[in-house]
């Protein structure tokens, strides 16, 4: 994971400081850039521990369509608990949006709009099985009409896969990326969806870009980081997946073999 220290040396060394939503400060640098080819190993970082159980937990909470933190997954990843409401609930965010993008179809019948809705998931895994050349194999979060309903806009917010010689690539945009705390996971969690996918659709699992927006890392996650750059990177673990069919698979079928890792880094999390 020397991609991921290397991000965080430029950004320590390049990055502005920069007022930020939370009133916390951070140093920030934009439109950033990183690659990691799972075919060397799953890329969780090795300088720190990463809760592992809490990525696919909140990954197959996404997959779900779900948008409540007192769903059963949910309660194991308590991330979002900041942001919910009394009831739990976050308004329409990534589930919502993955797999229940609404859209209005005008009904010639009637003469009236009905309500349907887009599952984006299974649009893409289809495509990818009818036609892995199209250039159209997207997924997006960001929906402006839900936006205001959002307890959170989506940080990372459109995906692209592409299929080349039985590999199956994936690139992420997100606008804000948070280095100390947030990346580690993003990596984590779109590395374990770009292996659930290839494995659906019987391709390997290729090279993940992660493209970020606002790269930043907050003023208090200094001390912090620095100690983890003292620390040397050690091999990339491996992640074991049942052999079940995309929709089936529960947080039981993730395995991640030979994790060796440095001590876990307390990160204060910026509301």
């Amino acid at each position: 994971m020397q991609q991921y220290l290397s991000l965080v040396e430029e950004v320590l060394k390049n990055g502005e400081e920069k007022k930020d939503r939370t009133g916390t400060g951070t140093i920030s640098l934009f439109g950033m850039q990183r690659k990691y080819d799972l075919r060397e190993g799953f890329p969780l970082l090795t300088t720190k521990k990463v809760k592992y159980d809490g990525v696919v937990r909140e990954l197959l909470w996404f997959l779900r369509g779900s948008t409540n933190i007192n769903d059963d997954l949910a309660q194991h990843t308590p991330i979002w608990n900041a942001w919910a409401d009394a009831d739990g609930e976050l308004g329409p965010v990534y589930g919502k949006q993955w797999r229940f993008w609404e859209r209005f179809e005008y009904d010639e019948a009637t003469g009236r709009h009905r309500k349907s809705h887009i599952d984006q998931i299974q649009q893409v895994i289809d495509a990818i099985k009818v036609n892995p050349d199209s250039r159209r194999l997207i997924v997006s979060a960001w929906n402006p009409a839900d936006l205001p309903r959002m307890a959170l806009p989506p940080c990372h917010l459109l995906f692209q896969f592409y299929v080349i010689n039985g590999r199956l690539d994936c690139q992420l945009y997100q606008r804000s990326a948070d280095i100390a705390l947030g990346v580690p996971f993003n990596i984590a969690s779109y590395a374990t969806l770009m292996h659930m996918m290839a494995q659906e659709c019987n391709l390997e699992a290729g090279i993940f870009t992660h493209t970020m927006g606002d790269a930043h890392i907050y003023l208090n996650h200094i001390e912090g980081l620095r100690e983890q750059l003292k620390r040397k990177a050690g091999p990339l673990p491996q992640l074991k997946i049942a052999r079940k069919p995309f929709w089936e698979l529960q947080f039981e079928d993730f395995e991640i073999l030979n994790y060796v890792h440095e001590p876990f880094i307390k990160f204060a999390v910026a509301v």
